[in-house]
């Protein structure tokens, strides 16, 4: 029980939850299902619950995995789609915090800014920013979990292109898709080669003039059903959840048969994948120059086109691709390295996203500032000599969720085994030799590449590795020992 707290102390809860999108949801329904009778609450800093399934309002946004594998581990996913689009995602998150009652403890404005832990005092108190007016107030807690995301919501990632203020037309981010914007009838430049973009350009091109895709280089496309006939036939045989787990389990194994492949024979994987787009588009298609990265398949995330639909708009005449370079933004447009024009109405600089290292927040221990980049990260969730702080990140080349699921079941065996041996800190410490740091994630893609140097690194070996394997993190997460010998349990409750 806590010590009772004098009226004008800040709040104190046990767990403090940063973020309630997806993750910071699922972190809460686990805390409650796995740790009865710890007091928690969830910061929002934003109005609305829902994390990138609120932020994000461009056309046809949607998954790029299926629901049965992003979907929770406790939850089923129960609609015909696999491939879901996103104000059905959204709507599933917000169900699933009000089924289980986490919608009352979101507090909804209040942005951690800083948050300084005190071994005297086995906590961490949290300086926040609350309401329009960015009141400064404080919380405190003894555990921190981290679940707001890998990437600033208040801006995206734009390249600084020459003549962007020449241009006449419109230019919009998808990040902050403006809400009355019609593009019916326009003609339309969607910048990228990511899933954003690839999303954009078949939606947008049911009521636009024409969509053009202009890439610098080309990535992986593959075509999947949205539906999942298996996943269907299954659930109207077996009771929902039965069903679900099935389908998950198949899902997960698929994809990690397909990923080891990937890494283990790239050149058939990329047969098979190039293989698949001129089956679609036909011999005559170039695909050499706009579907032929000069990357192995999996070195970024490949592009999921559900149904095919780019392929349908491609065919159709309704969207084109282009593959150059931008030189300038015109008035008209915009002119390219190979000194072709594009013309348009609207541009889309679908160009990525800026990373944030721990949701921005400043960290603090003991009076020492923490530079995330100093540190080593643990189990792929804490980091070294930062005491009781987790944060929630997913796989690259799987479904966000899964590690995100096994992350919250590791974090609530830490937090039993605490409460059962009357430990009040716990710390991830690296007492053997010098760790030989390695990049915080093997990942090209230029949105990870731009701001690797500002994140943790990894180790060489387990439990510093980040191994981004479903079933080798089951086994180190869910059965692994808790004390294992480099987190320091300390600062025993008297």
């Amino acid at each position: 029980m806590q010590a009772e707290q004098p009226a004008d102390a800040p709040p104190h809860v046990d767990v403090l939850i940063v973020g309630a999108g997806l993750s910071g949801i699922g972190a809460a329904c686990h805390l409650q299902a796995q740790c009865p009778g710890r007091s928690y609450a969830i910061l929002e800093g934003r109005e609305r619950s829902g994390g990138t399934w609120d932020l994000f309002r461009y056309p046809g946004v949607r998954s790029d995995s299926d629901m049965y594998t992003l979907g929770y581990v406790f939850r089923p996913w129960t609609h015909a789609k696999a491939i879901a689009d996103g104000p059905s995602i959204l709507q599933y998150v917000r169900d699933t915090a009000r089924q289980h009652g986490v919608d009352d403890k979101i507090h909804y404005q209040h942005r951690v800014v800083r948050a300084a832990w005190s071994s005297a005092d086995a906590c961490w108190t949290a300086d926040v920013e609350q309401g329009p007016d960015k009141q400064l107030v404080q919380w405190r807690c003894n555990f921190l979990f981290l679940c707001s995301g890998y990437y600033r919501y208040e801006a995206g990632y734009t390249p600084d292109f020459a003549g962007m203020a020449d241009f006449k037309g419109r230019i919009v981010h998808p990040q902050h898709w403006p809400a009355h914007l019609d593009h019916s009838g326009q003609r339309v430049v969607v910048i990228g080669s990511g899933a954003t973009a690839m999303t954009l350009v078949p939606a947008m091109a049911k009521t636009a003039a024409h969509v053009t895709l202009l890439q610098r280089s080309p990535t992986y496309v593959v075509a999947r059903p949205a539906e999942d006939p298996i996943a269907n036939r299954l659930r109207r045989l077996l009771p929902a959840m039965a069903a679900y787990r099935l389908t998950r389990w198949k899902n997960v194994t698929l994809g990690m048969l397909f990923f080891r492949l990937a890494r283990r024979k790239p050149a058939r994987v990329k047969r098979m994948l190039l293989g698949g787009v001129r089956h679609a588009l036909g011999p005559a298609y170039d695909i050499a120059t706009h579907f032929t990265p000069r990357y192995n398949p999996w070195d970024q995330r490949l592009c999921l086109v559900p149904d095919g639909d780019l392929f349908a708009a491609l065919n159709a005449g309704r969207a084109s691709m282009v593959t150059d370079h931008i030189d300038t933004f015109t008035p008209s447009g915009l002119r390219l390295k190979s000194g072709r024009e594009l013309e348009a109405d609207v541009i889309v600089t679908a160009t990525g996203l800026e990373l944030q290292v721990l949701g921005g927040i400043e960290l603090s221990v003991d009076g020492r500032r923490i530079d995330p980049a100093s540190t080593f990260n643990y189990k792929g969730m804490m980091y070294s000599d930062v005491p009781n702080l987790a944060s929630s990140f997913g796989y690259t080349n799987a479904s966000w969720t899964l590690k995100c699921d096994l992350t919250c079941a590791y974090v609530c065996r830490l937090l039993n085994h605490m409460r059962k041996h009357g430990w009040r800190q716990c710390t991830p410490h690296n007492a053997g030799p010098d760790l030989s740091p390695e990049p915080w994630i093997d990942f090209s893609s230029g949105y990870v590449q731009r701001s690797l140097e500002k994140f943790p690194k990894q180790g060489a070996h387990t439990p510093w590795k980040l191994h981004q394997n479903y079933l080798r993190d089951i086994l180190l997460l869910r059965l692994g020992r808790v004390d294992d010998g480099v987190m320091a349990f300390s600062n025993r409750a008297a």
